[in-house]
């Protein structure tokens, strides 16, 4: 057996861009045996075919629980393991889809249009505030506080505790590549964790029309959810609903930047934004390398036989650029058609908020084409400072533009 290939986290030019060391492990097979952040071993699935059969595979579980190698959950924070464990994320039918359930009507294509207005409303009132300046750093003034006043509205997170819950998710979505970190992440998960009980315990106090009220009463009315459930829920909807639209807003606009003639031609027809919005998911999408799942059973994959207990990692990242699925997979092409990335996965697991992060995305970066006169990167690509880990995003993304 082949000697698996060691991921260099540390190398600022792999951190950059990862794609090309992506593109001789697809070429070298279909699955590769990798070592990823933290030491932990995992088999790395390159391919488009196989990465999108292995998402709907009843035999590779989302329950990390069974994984021969401790260090996937040793990465955890001790109290994440049991009660992450109870996240929709985490779990497998038919807990899963009584989870999913509850929580799907509040993200159909329907209600997200809804909320078009106010998403608008949000983003002009962040430009209002830097277009004087003539520059500023398009994570930290716009990408983030986005999603993050969109999520929390839509949850009924007071805007006085957003800054908290922002800073906790920060340290918690970090690298843990040793365990020097450790003691932060263990603080900032039970610091979250009791924050969201006393959220939670003041909605009951005083009910609001909002999902987390929808979610205590599907807790204290019908049962259909349990107290750890119902904080977990809670926990995932909060992070996962601004976290990755941040990237995917940062990411798509830096594309941009780097590629002129693909800016043009979205300023010059701004129509083609929303498969845009699906290009820059599939070109550099928010979720690097891919899902992480764990093989309940001994199973072969594209030809591979991958034992059970093994943590295999879904290259969505890396499926995305597979050249036997999307000609010229390493060029941007915001007017690529037949575009059925993996950026949100695929089946039962498919991302619930992909709807609003959609729309996020298409206001987000239509907005800023639209009233940015003479965007340009502030210091050139190679610097901007990324994150490290199991996401792909901009830490800060400094623009210059002309001043109005």
């Amino acid at each position: 057996m082949r000697e698996p290939i060691v991921l260099p986290h540390e190398d600022p030019a792999f951190v950059a861009d990862p794609f090309p060391l992506y593109r001789r492990l697809q070429e070298d097979g279909p699955v590769r045996r990798i070592v990823t952040v933290g030491g932990l071993e995992a088999w790395l699935v390159t391919r488009y075919g196989d990465a999108r059969e292995a998402l709907t595979d009843p035999r590779l579980t989302s329950d990390l629980r069974g994984a021969t190698d401790p260090r996937l959950l040793e990465q955890l924070p001790s109290a994440e393991r049991s009660s992450a464990m109870r996240s929709l994320i985490r779990l497998d039918p038919p807990d899963h889809t009584r989870l999913r359930r509850l929580v799907s009507t509040a993200f159909t294509a329907r209600r997200v249009a809804e909320l078009e207005p106010r998403v608008q409303e949000i983003t002009d009132r962040l430009l209002d505030a830097v277009i004087p300046a003539g520059r500023a750093d398009l994570i930290e003034d716009f990408a983030l506080p986005l999603p993050v006043t969109v999520i929390s509205e839509l949850l009924g997170v007071p805007l006085t505790d957003r800054d908290r819950f922002q800073a906790w998710t920060n340290v918690l979505l970090a690298s843990r590549p040793d365990r020097s970190a450790m003691a932060a992440t263990e603080r900032a998960w039970g610091q979250m964790w009791s924050y969201l009980e006393g959220l939670l315990a003041a909605k009951r106090a005083d009910p609001a029309d909002d999902l987390l009220g929808a979610l205590i009463t599907a807790r204290d009315q019908d049962e259909r959810l349990d107290e750890g459930e119902l904080v977990a829920m809670a926990f995932l909807l909060l992070v996962a609903g601004y976290v990755t639209t941040v990237n995917l807003i940062g990411n798509g606009i830096a594309a941009l930047l780097t590629h002129p003639g693909q800016l043009k031609l979205l300023r010059d027809d701004p129509g083609l934004l929303p498969g845009a919005v699906e290009e820059f998911l599939r070109y550099d999408g928010p979720v690097n390398p891919g899902i992480l799942r764990v093989a309940a059973k001994d199973l072969e994959i594209g030809g591979v036989a991958v034992p059970r207990g093994a943590t295999v990692i879904i290259a969505t990242a890396v499926a995305d650029r597979d050249p036997a699925e999307f000609p010229e997979a390493d060029r941007l092409d915001v007017a690529r058609a037949g575009n059925a990335h993996l950026a949100f996965g695929h089946g039962m697991h498919y991302c619930l908020g992909a709807p609003l992060a959609r729309l996020e995305g298409r206001i987000a970066i239509g907005t800023v084409l639209r009233r940015l006169d003479d965007l340009a990167l502030a210091v050139p690509y190679g610097e901007l400072p990324r994150q490290i880990g199991g996401l792909r995003g901009l830490e800060h993304l400094p623009i210059t533009f002309t001043a109005a």
